[in-house]
């Protein structure tokens, strides 16, 4: 029999266990894009609820187990960590009124969970974390029959899951064409075996003296190292030369050279002047040729890495304080808005739209289902509607709506930024919050997103060969371009979205990106595209994505 310390231990064992190898986890995703990856999630996730128990002294297992669930619900980050939080809650329920347990009583409380993490899912699929879940549970339940003992039922919950996790490549082909298991799988072998570790021996597993706060900076951190990773070139050099009298030489051979030595090479001339933009790790040469062609009239030489250190910092900084004044608020008005976006400019974008919250998250930087549940609380509004704008964050969106008891929350399931601004300007005040729920959701059906963005590893998907550090452009989240440079990709990228029934363009640049970047791109599309397209640039300053382009 285990009592509640027992299970607290067992849960701090199994966080440990998750974040010393979140990593490795995070290596295990196919799809090359910088993501909320399943290992940090999973990680963040379980050790809020390691956190909550710290301190507890309590040794009733259905208070325990309550208070476990609760943490975890509210603590759950991204996909993976709703589906773990849900596992738990129902453990909890089965263990309600229990002061111990045994081996059966752990494993039917497991099967509850398993059952309602499988209907917490709209199309459940085989080879994923549900289907390790569940072949745990039916080989913990076997077990169950014929020796009540806690360790020996979660050894078989063990075996069972790691058996399990190796099929997930034969179900799910994806995963066996990258060579790889499913993540979410992986995690949960990973937080069992943790688990068992108290179970069976009464040791807690060691978390390497990885931190057990999970603060805000986690999120930014790997964000940060994302993009340290991606600039291959430091230095953003930018210069004016004025042309000389009489030139000769071919503009054509400049830009040649200098894509020789960097890359996002942008040559822009006229009859007086040659504008140039290039990334490079040798600005002196990139001047020296430039003086080949004129005086240089300006000159602007900047380290991109250090200024993207400097950029993460203000938003963590930003982040936290948004956290730090976001205080309960009275339901005293009728409908309010929150939303998830990262980088100021969408901030501001969602603001002006009548958003009440804007919360900093998305890709890379899934917030919590407590986050979000603190922007409600903090809009004064009897129905609050919210914008999670990306898939990851949908399901933990959802999770706050049984949490919140005195006022309405409908949750738009918006899974980019596109569609959430399409649903906020769909909003009709003179129509029920049913009806704007409905005309909501469908105006997303309206618009097609495009991002482009970096691979953050070598893979193959969707018949591409990707090598860490390509710039790939996404149609509605499927690959479909691949090359050096994001202007490139983006212009070819709108291209191929905009059909004859296409009106409204919105191209919304981050913070990797140039103005003068963004001012060419435009200019481009100007000249390719209908003249009665119309079509809008907004810094959005976003993280991750180079652009987000909206096509209606």
């Amino acid at each position: 029999m285990i009592n509640g310390a027992c299970l607290r231990n067992a849960i701090i064992s199994g966080a440990n266990n998750i974040a010393k190898n979140k990593a490795h986890i995070d290596e295990l995703n196919i799809f090359p894009v910088p993501d909320g990856d399943t290992g940090t999630n999973m990680s963040m996730t379980i050790l809020a609820a390691a956190e909550s128990m710290r301190n507890s002294e309590n040794d009733k297992i259905c208070e325990v187990s309550k208070a476990i669930s609760s943490a975890l619900l509210r603590g759950a980050r991204g996909n993976s960590g709703v589906i773990l939080s849900i596992l738990f809650k129902g453990i909890a329920k089965g263990l309600e009124n229990l002061n111990d347990a045994g081996g059966s009583d752990l494993i039917s409380a497991l099967g509850l969970g398993v059952d309602a993490a499988y209907k917490s899912v709209m199309k459940p699929t085989e080879g994923t974390m549900l289907t390790v879940a569940r072949v745990a549970y039916e080989r913990g339940k076997i077990a169950a029959h014929f020796n009540n003992s806690v360790s020996h039922v979660w050894s078989e919950v063990c075996r069972g899951a790691r058996e399990a996790l190796k099929t997930t490549p034969e179900l799910l082909p994806v995963l066996k064409k990258a060579g790889v298991v499913d993540a979410g799988g992986k995690g949960l072998c990973l937080i069992f075996e943790g688990m068992l570790s108290v179970f069976k021996d009464g040791i807690i597993m060691e978390k390497e003296n990885l931190p057990l706060n999970i603060e805000t900076d986690n999120t930014f951190r790997n964000a940060a190292a994302a993009f340290d990773d991606d600039i291959r070139f430091t230095y953003c050099t930018e210069f004016i030369a004025g042309k000389k009298v009489n030139l000769n030489l071919d503009i054509q051979k400049l830009r040649h050279k200098l894509e020789n030595i960097g890359d996002c090479v942008v040559v822009v001339d006229d009859e007086e002047i040659i504008k140039v933009h290039v990334h490079t790790e040798n600005p002196g040469t990139a001047l020296q040729e430039g003086l080949k062609y004129g005086e240089l009239l300006s000159v602007k030489i900047e380290n991109m890495k250090e200024q993207h250190r400097k950029t993460v910092e203000a938003e963590k900084e930003k982040a936290l304080k948004v956290q730090e004044f976001l205080e309960e608020a009275e339901p005293i008005e009728d409908v309010g808005f929150v939303a998830v976006a990262s980088g100021s400019g969408v901030h501001t974008l969602f603001r002006d739209l009548g958003c009440d919250n804007v919360i900093s998250g998305g890709q890379t930087m899934n917030p919590s289902t407590d986050e979000i549940l603190e922007a409600i609380m903090a809009t004064p509004s009897k129905t609050v509607f919210v914008l999670p704008n990306n898939k990851n964050i949908i399901m933990a969106a959802n999770q706050t709506v049984e949490l919140v008891k005195d006022r309405e929350v409908i949750v738009i399931p918006s899974k980019t930024v596109p569609q959430g601004v399409s649903a906020m300007l769909s909003y009709d005040s003179e129509r029920t919050t049913q009806e704007n729920s409905v005309i909501m959701t469908e105006s997303m059906k309206n618009v097609s997103t495009g991002q482009v963005t970096f691979a953050s590893r070598d893979s193959e998907f969707g018949g591409f060969k990707i090598k860490e550090g390509d710039i790939l452009g996404l149609d509605n989240g499927k690959l479909v371009f691949i090359d050096k440079d994001p202007v490139t990709v983006c212009e070819r990228l709108v291209e191929s979205m905009t059909t004859d029934k296409t009106e409204f363009i919105t191209i919304i640049y981050g913070e990797k990106t140039k103005e003068l970047e963004a001012n060419v791109l435009f200019t481009n599309l100007r000249n390719k595209l209908k003249p009665e397209i119309d079509i809008n640039l907004i810094n959005g300053g976003q993280s991750i994505y180079y652009f987000t382009v909206s096509v209606e």
